[in-house]
């Protein structure tokens, strides 16, 4: 069953019937913090840069390069990595990674015993346009997202639509200055078990009225409301 009601209503109606997607090397434990990330596909590979080392793994993990770091040099426009058997050339020029349509704020080239592939490293850029992307719930009101249910978060043109936890929804948004705003939502009417249904409402209580987005470098969004209240997604598609 579907019923189109305003956000508040749809609150109380629910309540009556009752977290740096950073690419890592495959089998690497999660890299340190404030280590540089590159990624790149077709062939899929993925490197680590630390004050200590170059941690390369190419073709799909396959093959595995570990040396010292031996310091960056000053190059046009970025950095340059050079050792026997790895050479890393960072460039400050933004890059998408071919796959996902996510951008990068560097474009990056590694040669690895002689063979050279590009990919993408550094922080994650915000999409161009919330149009096309595709969220997961990572948190609502500073608690994880819980239960077995699908938490997302869709854009298509200028319709919106997804699941915090339980009831499916959708509705129009639009975008102006750095604030979200969700028109009226039309949402399934579902009771579900446990704390799904809290964290929906929280979401739905934050959305009553327009949020501000911000994109962290770690290409998480975080949708704040007026209230400081945060619903943070991780990029999906």
């Amino acid at each position: 069953m579907t019923k189109t009601l305003p956000l508040l209503a749809l609150s109380l109606a629910l309540a009556a019937c009752a977290s740096t997607g950073t690419p890592q090397a495959p089998g690497d434990a999660p890299p340190p913090a404030g280590a540089y990330m590159a990624v790149g596909t077709e062939p899929g590979w993925t490197l680590e840069i630390t004050p200590e080392r170059l941690n390369y793994a190419g073709d799909y993990g396959e093959t595995k390069i570990v040396v010292p770091n031996p310091g960056a040099r000053a190059s046009s426009g970025g950095e340059r990595y050079v050792t026997p058997r790895l050479t890393v050339d960072v460039a400050h020029a933004a890059c998408s990674d071919g796959m996902s349509d996510r951008r990068y704020r560097d474009t990056v080239t590694v040669t690895a015993d002689g063979k050279t592939v590009k990919g993408c490293g550094g922080a994650i850029l915000p999409p161009g346009e919330l149009a096309g992307t595709h969220w997961t719930f990572v948190s609502i009101g500073g608690v994880a997202i819980a239960g077995d249910r699908p938490a997302e978060l869709q854009f298509d043109g200028d319709r919106m639509s997804g699941s915090a936890g339980c009831n499916r929804f959708g509705g129009s948004y639009s975008v102006k200055d750095g604030m979200l705003t969700a028109g009226r939502l039309a949402a399934t009417l579902m009771a579900c078990p446990g704390p799904a249904m809290e964290q929906e409402r929280g979401f739905f209580a934050l959305m009553e009225a327009p949020v501000r987005i911000d994109f962290p470098a770690d290409g998480t969004m975080v949708l704040t409301g007026r209230d400081g209240k945060t619903a943070v997604l991780k990029r999906a598609i």
